[in-house]
């Protein structure tokens, strides 16, 4: 996350921290399987898992900044600080991010440092569970991105295929692929304590700086009040 930071300076955009985000999950879960030498099969399956999310995630994000702005949320902060931008960036974006980042990862630190039985009916379950939420992070993200460059669009609340089900699709598919992980590391000694890690990410998400702060950006639209009312905030339900 230092190193991070100090890319943040050359490049003079807090917003690659977002970029970093799913880098360091692929970093961490990689250190921490060859460090311990005895992950197994397990091992190697939660590090592909982790692998697919977090490199798609980062490609992602930078390919939707490229060529534009730096995001609204870090631009109001740079305004916001005034002369404490930069200690503040540093402690509260990079090295916060990189304490949460530790956090969420918790079930495959576990996993990597204790190889456990073979595969079961827990891994499986997991292993579909983060599929589900694998299909709607990356499908939501693709149905909004096609949307966004459809000039036609210009101006309107995007309310079609996952996001008539969910106001967030790409978050509920973000979580849930977590709350996956956490399934295969019950099979492991003491897996039940890495249970921190999907209910840090729920936290962030539903209360702190997921959806909290982007449906303050949306309330703004004349047609989010209606689409509020109708669709589910995480959750995908039927539209009312």
């Amino acid at each position: 996350m230092s190193l991070w930071f100090v890319v943040s300076l050359i490049k003079k955009r807090n917003d690659v921290a977002d970029v970093a985000w799913g880098l360091g999950f692929v970093l961490m879960t990689w250190a921490s399987f060859f460090l311990s030498g005895d992950s197994g099969v397990r091992g190697l399956l939660v590090g592909v898992l982790v692998s697919i999310w977090g490199l798609r995630l980062a490609w992602h994000i930078h390919a939707r900044n490229r060529g534009k702005a730096e995001d609204y949320r870090y631009l109001a902060w740079r305004k916001e600080w005034g002369k404490w931008f930069y200690p503040r960036s540093y402690l509260q974006v990079y090295l916060l991010q990189g304490m949460f980042l530790f956090l969420i990862v918790m079930p495959v630190l576990l996993i990597n440092k204790h190889a456990g039985a073979e595969l079961g009916l827990l891994d499986f379950i997991g292993v579909a569970v983060w599929f589900l939420g694998f299909f709607f992070e990356a499908v939501g993200d693709a149905q909004l991105a096609r949307f966004i460059k459809d000039p036609t669009n210009k101006g309107k609340l995007m309310q079609s295929g996952l996001w008539a089900h969910t106001r967030h699709p790409n978050y509920f598919g973000e979580v849930t692929q977590w709350w996956g992980i956490w399934l295969i590391a019950l099979s492991i000694p003491n897996g039940m304590l890495a249970i921190i890690g999907p209910i840090t990410i729920t936290f962030l998400i539903l209360k702190v700086s997921g959806i909290p702060m982007l449906e303050k950006k949306m309330a703004g639209h004349p047609d989010f009040a209606e689409y509020k009312r109708k669709v589910s905030v995480f959750v995908p339900l039927p539209r009312k």
